[in-house]
């Protein structure tokens, strides 16, 4: 079973999709700024990657808390 999950997360970091990661309008009006010397949409792209980055770092600073709290009642 381990070497079955080591096989699929190595085969997930060397497989390459494109993936799209904006709505259909959000990537048009991005493009036509571009396009037209704008800088919209690497705000867009920079806005994208704040909000997935949130998440993690509220999951991890709990996890943090925890464990550092866990420690000191267990000893």
């Amino acid at each position: 079973m381990k070497n079955l999950v080591v096989f699929f997360i190595v085969m997930f970091l060397f497989l390459n999709i494109d993936l799209v990661a904006q709505c259909p309008m959000c990537k048009m009006a991005a493009e036509s700024n571009l396009k037209n010397g704008g800088t919209a949409g690497k705000g867009l792209n920079a806005g994208i990657l704040y909000m997935l980055l949130t998440p993690y770092l509220l999951v991890g600073g709990l996890a943090f808390w925890w464990f550092k709290n866990r420690k000191k009642v267990i000893e």
